[in-house]
C-alpha cells in the first residue's frame, strides 16, 4: 500500500523546523544578570598640620623643687596688723635659692576671690629628698604637712578668719588685730594647739620631720579646684629670692625681715623681724625716719630692747661726722662747742706829765 501523503522537499523540512524553534524562543524572556556598580571613590584625604606648640611660659616662682638637705626651723616673730579689711594672712617659709636656703616673710594679701582660703606650700621628705609642695588657693584649707606656722595654722586647717558671706571675719583670739577702724567683722574663738610652742620644725617626713598624714577633709580639699598664687605673691617670693639679708646663710635662721604688712614691701612701715635677728638698714621716703633708726625687736637701742654696748654708740661713724642720732635711742649726744676766749682790754697808757698838770689846773 502506497502512502498518501506528499512528499516534501529536503530544504522544506529544514525551514520548517526553524520557523518552528523560533516560535518556541519566542514565548521565552531570557534575563541577564546586570554586572555590579563600581565601589565609591575612597574618600578625599586632606593633612592637616597640628596647632604650633604654646609659647613656652614664663615659669612659676613657686614650682615644686628638691633640696638635698633639711630646711633650718622656722623662726619666731610677732605678726603685723593687717593693712585693710579683706586681706587674708599667708605665713612664710623657707625657700630653695642659688645660695641655698632663703626666708620667704610672712605676709597678707589679697585672695583672688571671694570665698577662697589659703593653703601653705610645705617641705616634705621624698624619695631620699627634700620636696617643696607649692601652696595654693581653694574653697578649703588642704594638707600642710601638719607644720605649725602660727597664726592660725596650727598643723591642720586655719583658725585665723572665716568667709561670712562676701566679707572675711578675723579671729581675734589668734590675729593681731589692732587697727579696729579698717576691720569690720571680728570674732573670738579660741584655738586648741595641740603642737608644741617649741616645736618649729618646718618639713614633714624624715628623719626629724612632723609624721603627719593628710585627713580625709584633707585629701577631698586636694580634689577641689585650686587657684595658683596671685601675681603680688610671686613677686613677693622673688624679692626675697634676690635680698641677701633673708638667706639662711646669712641670717642664721633669723631673717631680719621675718613678716610684712603687704606683698614684697621689705622697706615699709610695720616690718617684723625674727626675734634675735640683726639689725637691718631700711630705705625710708623722705619724712620717716633713717633707715639707721629702724630697729628689730630686741635689738641693741631699740625702743624695749636691751641698751646698746660700750663702744658700741658711734663705733660705725666716721672721724668729724655728726653723732648717730638712732644709736642712742633718738637722743643725740652731748656735743660741746668750745667758746672763743673772751678779748682782753689793754691797759690804759700813762698820760704825760704835762697832760697832767692841764688837767690840774683846770
Amino acid at each position: 500500500m502506497k502512502n498518501s501523503f506528499p512528499r516534501l522537499a529536503p530544504g522544506t523540512v529544514a525551514l520548517g523546523l526553524g520557523l518552528a524553534a523560533l516560535s518556541l524562543l519566542g514565548g521565552c524572556v531570557v534575563r541577564v544578570a546586570a554586572p555590579p556598580p563600581p565601589p565609591p571613590p575612597p574618600p578625599r584625604v586632606v593633612y592637616t598640620p597640628p596647632p604650633p606648640p604654646p609659647p613656652a611660659a614664663e615659669p612659676a616662682v613657686d614650682v615644686e623643687v628638691h633640696a638635698t638637705e633639711a630646711p633650718p626651723p622656722l623662726p619666731d616673730y610677732d605678726q603685723p596688723p593687717p593693712p585693710d579689711d579683706g586681706y587674708l594672712w599667708t605665713p612664710g617659709y623657707w625657700a630653695w635659692g642659688a645660695g641655698g636656703y632663703y626666708w620667704i616673710p610672712g605676709t597678707w594679701v589679697q585672695p583672688p576671690r571671694v570665698g577662697v582660703l589659703w593653703t601653705p606650700g610645705y617641705w616634705g621628705f621624698v624619695g631620699g629628698v627634700y620636696a617643696f609642695h607649692v601652696g595654693y588657693w581653694g574653697p578649703h584649707v588642704g594638707f600642710y604637712g601638719g607644720v605649725n606656722y602660727g597664726f592660725g595654722y596650727v598643723g591642720v586647717g586655719f583658725a585665723g578668719g572665716r568667709w561670712v558671706g562676701n566679707s572675711f571675719a578675723y579671729n581675734r583670739s589668734v590675729t593681731n588685730i589692732t587697727n579696729v577702724t579698717v576691720i569690720h567683722n571680728t570674732y573670738n574663738e579660741t584655738v586648741v594647739n595641740n603642737v608644741s610652742v617649741n616645736n618649729r620644725v618646718s618639713f614633714n617626713g624624715g628623719a626629724g620631720g612632723i609624721a603627719a598624714q593628710p585627713t580625709a577633709q584633707e585629701r577631698a580639699a586636694a580634689a577641689e579646684p585650686h587657684v595658683a598664687p596671685t601675681p603680688m605673691q610671686r613677686q613677693h617670693v622673688q624679692e626675697a629670692l634676690r635680698n641677701p639679708a633673708l638667706a639662711a646663710k646669712a641670717n642664721g635662721g633669723h631673717p631680719p625681715i621675718a613678716a610684712t604688712p603687704r606683698p614684697a614691701a621689705f622697706n615699709a612701715p610695720g616690718v617684723v623681724g625674727a626675734r634675735g635677728a640683726p639689725p637691718v638698714a631700711q630705705s625710708h621716703a623722705p619724712g620717716t625716719p633713717p633707715a639707721s633708726q629702724t630697729h628689730t625687736p630686741g635689738a641693741p637701742g631699740a625702743p624695749g630692747g636691751r641698751p646698746p654696748a660700750a663702744g658700741q654708740l658711734n663705733a660705725a661713724r666716721p672721724n668729724g661726722a655728726a653723732p648717730n642720732v638712732a644709736a642712742n635711742g633718738a637722743h643725740p649726744a652731748t656735743v660741746t662747742t668750745a667758746k672763743a676766749p673772751p678779748k682782753k682790754t689793754p691797759p690804759a697808757k700813762p698820760k704825760p706829765a704835762e697832760q697832767k698838770r692841764e688837767e690840774g689846773n683846770r
